[in-house]
């Protein structure tokens, strides 16, 4: 079995596997054992030397030119005061200063005291969802066989007309925020958030919100099992849609590859935003979150801390967590803010605080499997999670796209976490093209977490891209793609992007990160973990259990000081009731102070180095952290004793990938079908031949085989089932599937047109590349066509003339609307409709049977998918 992990290969382990075998300990052997130890305390050492010399010189050129900014600030300050000296005015300055400073004083703390006040409204409400949208609840989870506290709202169309009528045959889309200490709202936080940008488009939006407290003996099964009924009923409501897409922010994202692995035919598209799943990954030198579960504890300490709630984790402690993460920002960096802007940030300030100042809880058994399941044992990429006992969840059995958006800009979840699972699930690139699945990533460099979710301008552009770029997304090949979004122009309702999609290897996700090395020492973490578990819940638990009441729990909860600060600064404190008058006064008489006064730009400097101080400790306790981690969990022996948790799944090579059975399946109907199967197949011959998939390229491609005729009148499932198996048949037999391509077009005509389709898609022969048109002069070979000479730039499938009354009724240039006019035309083609000799299986679902039966619900259909391409 090939290990995943580089430092598991041949040279690296000689030691481990001298260990597992007693026959081994010759003398000559016992030398090799101790050299291949000495070898890992070097790689260790250079691993932590490489790490520590990465943190001094981001510190050193960070903290450097920062410093230097605020040098260069101080003299302008000081220039400032000399010349307020010399022309007599430092004083006026100076009193002007301090009137404004003492306003913005008063102001800031009646800000302060409305957070408080919001808190404990926002509590006494139970915490609802903090979305700036109005919703119906259409589905509670407490209603459900096995209760929880999720529920599904649906997104109510907002009236300030910027948005499409919404249509019923759309794709619906639901959206799961994550339950990591705060509440869900986050990914309708803003208008230009997922919530609008899917709204905008004329889309049915759903959301999956929770209630503050779990439903009693509430499970992460309990909550997958919720979410797929909630899909189903989405499903349900819009019975001439394709299936939703869902999309999952941050622990929403795996939550949503639970639900896709455990329900692979009920889901559309799947778009996991900054989701952590390979929790061991990163890069040396980035990324100490990473190492809390080896410092702080691992598994144990959430048992511990559940116990102390009563068996309830209160979600209070994760975010505190987070704030440590960045401590200058969210001790000192947004309340200066809040400070030095007073008279026009209070109100973005409350808004967010809503959010982040709402706490939620979960049951010990939830929680107990987050972190043993994912963040320590990291064991949903390894197939060994279960969700159920018995039931392990693997991602290899999604069937639809899985569409991943990291950055490096994230320090939660860096790319590496949210991409290494694909490196791990698959033995290479063509295993995903044999499994019939398609991944698209995205990664940028500047956005940060809460940017993907909330309003950041950056993530605006993706998510606006995702959105539209779905409705081509499944004309593509299974394979790996990355998805770059090259430009973009007009308006928000009509903004049209220029994206490319690029066909990757393994080798591309391998060289965002610097090597595997660095996970090892994981392994002895999780393998700690579960024996301290082990020892807590036999040894400690009895106790600590018997020291806790409901009471006590409420009490610590109460205490809790992320809660404490709120409360004691609201109206709730006697000593704060003159605040609000004092603020009124504040404002009538409101005189801020010049942007160029000298006090003013001091402040800001010395606020900047409190700010860099701040980072300098975080930076520096960063390093001791990832120093201290591999020092414990780094050795030898920490390497031994985690070697049972180190290897990852037994990836099947290709020969093995041949005996599945949807293989055989497409090897024995290899000459059966007819014009759809054949075009299908060439399409796919000719995509394996490029690389690259343009734009211009793919929108052509899902033109035909969406839009045209024979394959209009194909369900969704029915056109999936066709790309899988004529993929299996190029990628297991490429010679004889261009060989037999005349079994399936037995007349000159079909040929000719197949020829044309084929031909109209990669566009002109001169920007063909040698390998795509050297594919194509196979087929008229073997096709007995003339070799190919002529560009085809008008789509074969639909009759000029119809091409040309459309035209005549309106005009592209007249209308600007392209998609209209090319909608139009192919709902008029005519193609050969020729019934394939074999027709693809399906699997139809009840809503899809009963949406199929009456004979003038497609008629009107068409009518109403004349305004815009069918997804």
């Amino acid at each position: 079995m090939k290990d995943i992990f580089d430092a598991l290969e041949k040279g690296h382990n000689e030691f481990l596997n001298s260990l597992h075998d007693a026959t081994a300990w010759s003398s000559s052997q016992r030398f090799t054992a101790l050299q291949a130890q000495a070898t890992e305390i070097s790689n260790m050492a250079e691993l932590m030397g490489r790490g520590l010399t990465m943190h001094l010189t981001n510190m050193t050129d960070h903290h450097k030119s920062r410093w230097q900014e605020s040098l260069s600030a101080y003299g302008k300050a000081f220039e400032g005061l000399t010349r307020a000296q010399s022309g007599g005015s430092l004083h006026s300055a100076f009193e002007n200063y301090w009137q404004d400073a003492a306003q913005r004083i008063v102001l800031t703390m009646d800000t302060l005291r409305q957070r408080g006040d919001i808190f404990i409204e926002h509590e006494d409400a139970g915490c609802p969802p903090v979305l700036i949208y109005d919703y119906d609840v259409v589905m509670d989870g407490a209603d459900l066989p096995r209760p929880c506290c999720y529920m599904l709202l649906k997104i109510k169309q907002p009236a300030d007309g910027k948005q499409r009528a919404p249509k019923s045959w759309k794709r619906p889309y639901i959206i799961i925020d994550p339950r990591a200490g705060h509440g869900a709202g986050i990914g309708g936080f803003k208008p230009d958030s997922q919530v609008g940008v899917a709204l905008r488009d004329g889309h049915p939006v759903y959301f999956v919100a929770f209630r503050r407290m779990p439903e009693k003996g509430q499970t992460l099964a309990d909550v997958t099992h919720a979410e797929a009924a909630f899909v189903r009923k989405v499903s349900e409501l819009h019975p001439d849609a394709p299936n939703p897409v869902v999309t999952g922010n941050c622990q929403g994202g795996w939550a949503t590859l639970l639900l896709a692995a455990t329900n692979p035919d009920l889901t559309g598209p799947i778009i996991l935003n900054g989701a952590p799943v390979s929790t061991w990954a990163g890069r040396v030198g980035e990324n100490p979150m990473r190492y809390n579960g080896g410092i702080l504890g691992g598994t144990w300490n959430a048992m511990y801390y559940s116990d102390l709630g009563h068996g309830v984790f209160d979600g209070a402690d994760i975010v505190q967590n987070f704030e440590l993460l960045n401590p200058s920002r969210n001790y000192f960096g947004k309340y200066y803010d809040l400070y030095a802007r007073v008279d026009t940030e209070p109100h973005r300030f409350l808004e967010f605080e809503r959010w982040w100042g709402g706490y939620f809880l979960l049951n010990e058994a939830e929680m107990k499997w987050i972190v043993e399941q994912l963040f320590v044992g990291n064991r949903l990429s390894k197939n060994e999670a279960q969700l159920e006992p018995g039931r392990n969840v693997d991602i290899k059995q999604i069937r639809a796209p899985i569409i991943v958006f990291a950055s490096f800009g994230d320090n939660i979840t860096p790319p590496q976490q949210a991409l290494n699972w694909i490196i791990d699930s698959y033995a290479d690139e063509r295993e995903i093209v044999i499994r019939g699945q398609r991944i698209i990533y995205m990664v940028h460099d500047q956005v940060g977490h809460l940017g993907i979710f909330v309003s950041s301008k950056i993530a605006k552009k993706e998510h606006t891209e995702v959105t539209s770029t779905l409705k081509t997304i499944e004309a593509l090949p299974p394979g790996l793609y990355e998805m770059t979004i090259d430009d973009y122009e007009g308006d928000i309702l009509d903004r049209s992007f220029t994206v490319s999609f690029h066909e990757r290897k393994m080798e591309d996700l391998k060289a965002m990160d610097d090597g595997r090395d660095d996970e090892i020492p994981f392994a002895a973490v999780a393998r700690a973990s579960e024996q301290q578990a082990e020892f807590y819940d036999v040894c400690m638990r009895p106790l600590v259990q018997a020291g806790v009441t409901e009471q006590s729990a409420d009490l610590r909860r109460k205490t809790h000081p992320l809660r404490m600060q709120r409360e004691l600064f609201s109206s709730m404190n006697p000593f704060l009731n003159m605040l609000p008058g004092l603020a009124e006064r504040v404002k009538e008489d409101r005189k801020p102070v010049a942007a160029d006064n000298p006090f003013v730009e001091l402040e800001r400097v010395n606020a900047a180095l409190i700010e860099q101080s701040m980072d300098l400790f975080r930076d520096l306790r960063d390093t001791m952290y990832e120093n201290l981690f591999y020092t414990i969990w780094g050795s030898p022996y920490m390497r031994w004793f985690g070697r049972t948790k180190q290897p990852g799944r037994t990836l099947m090579k290709k020969e093995e990938l041949r005996s599945l059975p949807p293989v055989q399946t497409a090897l024995m109907h290899i000459e059966e079908g007819g014009f759809r199967e054949a075009v299908v197949r060439m399409l796919i011959l000719l995509a394996d031949s490029r690389g690259n998939v343009r734009r211009d390229r793919l929108e052509r491609s899902s033109r035909v085989l969406t839009q045209d005729e024979p394959f209009k009148s194909l369900t969704p499932d029915e056109r999936s089932f066709m790309l899988q198996e004529q993929t299996l048949i190029v990628e297991f037999a490429p010679e004889k599937a261009i060989t037999s391509l005349p079994k399936l077009l037995r007349t000159k005509e079909e040929r000719e047109l197949a020829s044309r389709v084929v031909r109209y898609i990669p566009g002109s022969i001169d920007e063909m590349t040698s390998h795509t048109l050297e594919t194509l002069q196979k087929f008229h070979k073997v096709l007995g066509l003339p070799p190919a000479s002529e560009d085809v730039t008008e789509d074969p499938l639909v009759r000029p003339k119809e091409v040309a009354k459309t035209e005549k009724v309106e005009s592209p240039e007249k209308s600007g609307n392209t998609e209209k006019t090319a909608e139009v035309a192919a709902s008029t083609t005519r193609a050969p409709q020729k019934v394939s000799q074999r027709k693809a299986a399906q699997k139809t679902s009840p809503r899809r049977r009963a949406a199929a039966k009456p004979a003038t619900r497609g008629r009107r259909r068409t009518t109403k998918n004349s305004e815009e391409p069918a997804e």
